[in-house]
């Protein structure tokens, strides 16, 4: 029983990345997927959510007009479409699902009781 996330890299700053999240042993439906991110030293930062059932989304100011969370039905993944990267968007980037069945887009790690591994992005200045 795994989530599985991929698709870190490094990447200079003004470009692009996708990440995908995979679930092994257990399912996406009817539950909030989301991302969060981690830099050293800092704590694990809301960055994205997406509802299964119903498609809503909802993105950290900090993200807004530059990532896009989506899910894809038919691969049973969640992608994370990074766009206009910074080097503050460096970090370990990690997938997880949510606790409950509620359509709540929680922005709190608290929330969420299973986590990928994690991949790290890297943005060169």
């Amino acid at each position: 029983v795994q989530l599985q996330a991929s698709g870190g890299g490094l990447v200079q700053a003004g470009g692009s990345l996708r990440l995908s999240c995979a679930a092994s042993g257990l399912t996406f439906r009817t539950y909030v997927i989301a991302w969060f991110r981690q830099a050293p030293g800092q704590d694990r930062e809301f960055v994205a959510a997406v509802s299964w059932t119903g498609g809503t989304t909802l993105h950290a100011d900090s993200v807004e007009g530059r990532f896009f969370i989506s899910k894809d039905r038919a691969e049973n993944t969640v992608a994370l479409q990074m766009n206009s990267l910074k080097p503050e968007d460096t970090a370990i980037y990690y997938c997880a699902r949510k606790k409950d069945y509620s359509l709540h887009l929680a922005s709190q790690s608290n929330e969420y009781n299973y986590w990928g591994q994690g991949t790290l992005v890297t943005v060169s200045s």
